[in-house]
């Protein structure tokens, strides 16, 4: 994550604290509580309309009453990062794609190990859904957020998404 943000807010969830930062027109970042730490612990928060507003949504989400998000974000990346980060935001809830059905759907089949590089760098995790990434075979491989796998899990879980046993 860049240390350098404008606005800084965090909030509470069901997979730990989450911390968001924005340039003060789009969400730029969001951190999930990892070990009982967060990034930019040491920074006071101040919010901007778009940080409250994702808050409120991210809130909805974890309730049950939003399976989309709406607030703007600002992904910073190489174009290919770019590209991989695109079709994770058109992930719908309770579906998912594996590593190597989104390589090959940005025309990179093979790629895989780059791809899942991309996807574990996603700077906006749960609103670009970078949990619904699964191994060809159903299962979960890895998680850069929070807890890892347990935090993926309970993301999975909360959206429906059935693993292969």
């Amino acid at each position: 994550m860049s240390s350098s943000f404008a606005y800084l807010l965090r909030t509470t969830s069901p997979i730990g604290r989450l911390e968001l930062t924005s340039d003060g027109t789009a969400v730029t970042s969001l951190s999930i509580e990892r070990s009982g730490h967060l990034p930019l612990e040491d920074h006071p928060e101040r919010s901007t309309p778009v940080l409250d507003d994702a808050a409120a949504q991210l809130e909805e989400y974890f309730s049950g009453s939003r399976r989309a998000f709406d607030v703007p974000v600002r992904l910073t990346g190489t174009p290919f990062r770019q590209a991989v980060w695109q079709r994770l935001a058109s992930l719908e809830f309770g579906t998912f794609v594996s590593y190597g059905e989104l390589g090959a759907s940005l025309g990179h089949a093979g790629y895989g190990r780059a791809i899942g590089g991309a996807v574990g760098a996603n700077p906006v995790p749960i609103i670009v859904g970078c949990h619904r990434v699964l191994s060809s075979s159903g299962r979960v491989t890895g998680y850069s957020g929070g807890d890892g796998i347990p935090t993926k899990l309970w993301l999975l879980e909360h959206e429906g998404i059935l693993l292969a046993a």
